[in-house]
């Protein structure tokens, strides 16, 4: 029998190591946060599980007189414009894109010259010619390369990019898929005096990720995707929303979002019963969308801490860097040693996305 082999992966993120704490000193300089919503911020930073995010931007590694992106001021006024950060997007997002792409290949049995499709999946920023095309030219891809790109999907990008590198490897069997995903979330802060605006800054990182597929029987220590699934809450398009603005792309993020899956995960995994008992997962696999998101979820399927350490490992070092984060995840849980995973991410839609990644037997 052949499976789609994830075959290695390789992740990168920006230069510059932004502590929680020092983000808290940024915010404190700000005049555009009152006092009380700073106090809130205090609490919420100390509760979010994250360490240390990474960012392509060292404005928030200094004082406003050393600013170079935004202005040299405690308002932040005028703001950088979208286009302004699309601009810090296109000089960033194909530099640690190549450098995941090029650590899953050196991590793979294939060169660049093999490789015969290539997805993208970001939506954090936009240019064309795209990354894809950098991405050729960078990795010595073949120009002949069949190309996809899946933009602006949010947090679950990557589970459509798995889906498209299994439908492309189930379809071919010489094909050979590079996935990469790149997410510069930081160039998009706000500095909206809100709780909600607060939560959002607190969460989000920088970071690309890159996966490569092939098609093949089971190889022992390698990962095949088994299978993905997909539940479109009901009446739920307000709750987690991206949009583009004139000074960046605005998140709205409700508070409502970890009880909406609580209350609809139980439904979600019902669909994976034929298919697997869930008891015999040796790691689940969450998209670290905060804390209080993993938290919910293992008390609500009861998991001991080790099937999550994972996701939290991944929280407490990098944040939540959108569409790759769940390929940081995967590379933890492999370092660990599991095999029988279960992958899950949420995004705007609401969207629930899972797919089962297995150690097959030949």
């Amino acid at each position: 029998m052949t499976y789609t082999i994830l075959q290695s992966i390789g992740i990168a993120n920006p230069p510059f190591e932004l502590p929680q704490t020092q983000f808290l000193k940024f915010l404190a300089q700000l005049e555009t946060i009152s006092p009380k919503v700073y106090a809130r911020a205090i609490q919420i930073y100390e509760n979010a599980a994250i360490h240390r995010r990474f960012t392509c931007i060292a404005d928030y590694l200094t004082t406003p007189e050393n600013f170079n992106f935004y202005p040299p001021n405690h308002e932040l006024e005028p703001a950088p414009t979208t286009s302004d950060r699309n601009r810090i997007y296109q000089i960033y997002a194909p530099k640690i894109a190549q450098s995941a792409a090029q650590s899953a290949l050196d991590k793979s049995s294939f060169h660049g010259q093999q490789i015969t499709h290539l997805i993208v999946v970001s939506c954090t920023g936009f240019f064309a010619p795209g990354i894809d095309v950098s991405l050729i030219k960078s990795l010595g891809l073949s120009p002949t390369i069949d190309r996809v790109m899946i933009g602006f999907m949010g947090c679950f990008g990557a589970f459509n990019g798995f889906k498209t590198a299994h439908a492309i490897c189930q379809s071919n069997a010489q094909a050979k898929v590079l996935l990469v995903c790149v997410e510069l979330c930081t160039l998009h802060f706000q500095s909206t005096n809100t709780l909600e605006n607060v939560i959002i800054n607190a969460l989000f990182g920088d970071g690309a990720a890159a996966a490569v597929f092939s098609r093949g029987r089971a190889i022992p220590g390698k990962l095949a995707y088994i299978h993905g699934s997909s539940l479109l809450v009901p009446d739920s398009e307000d709750l987690m929303t991206w949009q583009i603005g004139d000074r960046g792309f605005v998140m709205g993020l409700s508070a409502k979002v970890p009880k909406t899956i609580g209350d609809y995960l139980p439904q979600y995994l019902s669909q994976w019963q034929d298919l697997i008992d869930l008891k015999t997962i040796d790691c689940w696999a969450v998209h670290p969308g905060g804390r209080q998101i993993l938290d919910q979820i293992q008390q609500l399927l009861n998991l001991p801490d080790r099937v999550l350490a994972p996701s939290y490992h991944v929280l407490r070092h990098y944040g939540n860097m959108s569409s790759g984060t769940i390929l940081f995840v995967l590379q933890e849980a492999l370092r660990r040693g599991h095999s029988n995973l279960l992958a899950l991410a949420f995004g705007p839609g609401l969207t629930i996305e899972g797919c089962l990644f297995q150690e097959v037997k030949g």
